[in-house]
């Protein structure tokens, strides 16, 4: 009686291994043609604090044929504003929309996930990539999240996750950097201002948390 129970076990877990081949093997190949080319760049400039701001741009190159937008997600509890993109194959300004809830919906744009009232996605619509050809693309826009971005006692607080290979920081002027969660290669910039990269060939998100704070005022001579 064992042994059949035992049979019937291995029989069912083959068919199930089976019946999953075909996912498993859409899945590798979705890793393999997706994150593993992957050459997005992402800057973030740090606004002064107190305004919860920050701007970022967005380089991004696009292959598949017959794409003509770019569609992105803006995250719960973030919104973004003064969004512009320009083709830097040629530096042609690109069309730029901002879509809230119901008008996702009735524009047909996909997100990947479920469109609720309070969803809000910047669509950037460019010429469809031709066979054989390619697009690259540069995304600029502001965010403000207080959640994410603000000020604990004196010092500046950056908490934000980055699920892209190349991550990039800016500081405010006139702020230093105090501590760093994750790793990063720190530079200054010719301006003075700090600079955090960040890179992660992972797979996975990273969790970023950064605070600073303000350069000590250095009296001029009298």
């Amino acid at each position: 009686m064992r042994f059949r129970l035992l049979v019937l076990v291995l029989v069912v877990v083959a068919a199930l291994a089976l019946s999953a081949l075909p996912a498993a093997a859409q899945e590798e190949s979705s890793r393999l043609t997706d994150r593993a080319r992957q050459d997005r760049d992402i800057v973030y400039f740090l606004q002064p604090p107190e305004t919860h701001a920050f701007r970022l741009y967005h380089d991004y190159t696009e292959s598949k044929e017959g794409a003509d937008k770019y569609v992105n997600v803006v995250r719960k509890g973030s919104t973004a504003s003064n969004p512009s993109a320009v083709l830097l194959d040629t530096g042609q300004a690109l069309t730029v929309e901002t879509l809230k809830g119901e008008e996702i919906t009735k524009a047909k744009v996909e997100l990947g996930e479920p469109v609720r009232p309070d969803s809000e996605a910047v669509v950037i619509r460019y010429p469809a990539v031709k066979k054989g050809q390619s697009v690259r693309i540069r995304i600029t826009e502001t965010y403000t999240d207080p959640k994410s971005y603000r000020m604990d006692g004196d010092e500046l607080v950056f908490d934000r996750s980055f699920g892209r290979p190349r991550n990039a920081v800016v500081l405010p002027p006139g702020w230093y950097l105090t501590a760093s969660a994750i790793p990063a290669a720190v530079s200054e910039m010719p301006d003075g201002r700090i600079r955090l990269l960040f890179v992660n060939p992972r797979p996975d998100e990273i969790a970023v948390l950064i605070r600073a704070k303000r350069r000590p005022v250095t009296p001029r001579p009298s």
